[in-house]
């Protein structure tokens, strides 16, 4: 195939091969970027035009290297009513990500080196590419260690539980064995006994609510065990899904020490807070739970000053039956693949927050910069991993429309602004 994209906004590309307001020309041919420029077809003759497969037409469309999720979840294996392989790589590829890090904690957990292998036999199809992270414990029952090298020798993305370690011995042992495999190792820090029972987080909004309170001290007394053992081992850390704004700003001052750490959060806490669960609308049920108001401006703060390394989706698919229950009994987390990147680009790049740049290199650049992998730059000579977003489009979030099998999404039959046009895997 050889295509010519005309005029799309390019993010994240060299001015020097764009026009003075940002747009450009870009010419792939067998999966390569072979060409930008201002304008291409002057190059072109016109039977050169008419040997192209396709020409698009992408005035007012964005154009950047392939989005990138650190961590999101499948039901497959065990569950796989709510989302399967094939159904979260379409969900992925029709949000923009090109390349999608499964977290192990299903039914079987992917503990072993045949279930890396069975998550990695999906990739044999032209979607998303799925990265799997390898169980920590055997089980994700966070008691005892998988054999980590082995697990390191079959290619998986890195080591996570996708759920809290209670032991901190248990912690300071994984980072001492897993050093010299060089393999990412995200964590989630969580004390469960603080936490409780909690569905809210803790304050004046969940009392008024009648919800059970999580503490923020969950997080934060976890986090602060974790950046210790961190600074005595210096095994690099992801710290997965920070909520708290006293947890920024004690990653903050890890960085600022010089610790290997990089930390991300899941989108949904930068649009929602605890004010917003009047509606009781088991779709905002997470864990950990929203934060407050203020939680919500330092965690936007810390994205844009980078503190937070990356935004990540954390998708969670279930079934109808399963969320729509009350709300501390709905199971926590929401659908987001393919309504991440416009919903976070109405709220935060067209209000004028975020420049465009900024919010795709917290989806792009910097997840695969956690991550340890090479992501496929817009620019001549790179393979064509991209994705084009025209952000004017208006679509209705239904069930009917989604690629996801679940649509447990606060947005569920909402209008939409913004939709991804085409990925490139």
């Amino acid at each position: 195939m050889t295509t010519l994209i005309k005029q799309a906004y390019l993010v994240g590309a060299d001015e020097a091969v764009t026009s003075a307001n940002g747009t450009a020309d870009v010419l792939i041919e067998a999966g390569k970027i072979v060409a930008i420029a201002p304008t291409l077809p002057n190059s072109f003759t016109n039977q050169d035009l008419a040997e192209l497969d396709d020409i698009i037409e992408a005035q007012g469309q964005y154009l950047g290297s392939g989005l990138i999720d650190l961590y999101s979840q499948s039901g497959e294996p065990g569950f796989e009513a709510r989302e399967t392989y094939e159904s979260i790589q379409q969900a992925a590829a029709a949000g923009g990500f090109t390349r999608v890090g499964l977290l192990p904690n299903t039914q079987p957990a992917v503990d072993s080196v045949g279930a890396i292998a069975a998550v990695k036999k999906a990739n044999e199809s032209s979607q998303s590419q799925l990265m799997p992270w390898a169980a920590i414990t055997l089980e994700a029952a966070g008691k005892q260690l998988t054999e980590l090298a082995d697990l390191a020798a079959a290619d998986c993305l890195g080591f996570s539980d996708g759920l809290p370690l209670a032991d901190t011995a248990l912690v300071r042992r994984l980072l001492e064995y897993a050093q010299p495999l060089q393999k990412p190792i995200a964590l989630w820090p969580c004390d469960l006994q603080l936490s409780g029972s909690g569905v809210a987080r803790e304050g004046v909004e969940a009392l008024k609510l009648g919800l059970a309170g999580a503490s923020a001290i969950a997080e934060t007394t976890a986090l602060a065990a974790l950046l210790e053992c961190v600074a005595e081992i210096a095994t690099p850390v992801h710290i997965m899904r920070v909520s708290t704004a006293r947890s920024v700003a004690l990653i903050r001052r890890a960085k600022a020490e010089g610790l290997p750490i990089s930390a991300s959060i899941a989108w949904h806490h930068l649009i929602f807070d605890t004010g917003d669960l009047k509606s009781y609308d088991p779709t905002l049920r997470h864990d950990p739970p929203l934060g407050t108001a203020a939680d919500r401006e330092a965690l936007i703060a810390g994205v844009a000053e980078g503190v937070i390394d990356a935004i990540a989706i954390d998708h969670s698919p279930y079934t109808y039956e399963e969320k729509t229950v009350a709300f501390d009994m709905a199971p926590p987390g929401a659908a987001g693949l393919e309504l991440a990147l416009p919903v976070l680009w109405h709220t935060f790049v067209e209000s004028g927050q975020w420049s465009a740049t900024q919010l795709w290199q917290a989806l792009s650049q910097r997840p695969a910069d956690c991550l340890g992998l090479d992501p496929h730059r817009l620019a001549v000579g790179s393979i064509a991993e991209l994705t084009l977003f025209d952000p004017r489009i208006e679509w209705q979030a239904t069930a009917e429309e989604m690629r996801s099998q679940a649509s447990n999404t606060p947005w569920l039959n909402q209008t939409i602004q913004g939709r991804v046009v085409k990925t490139w895997i």
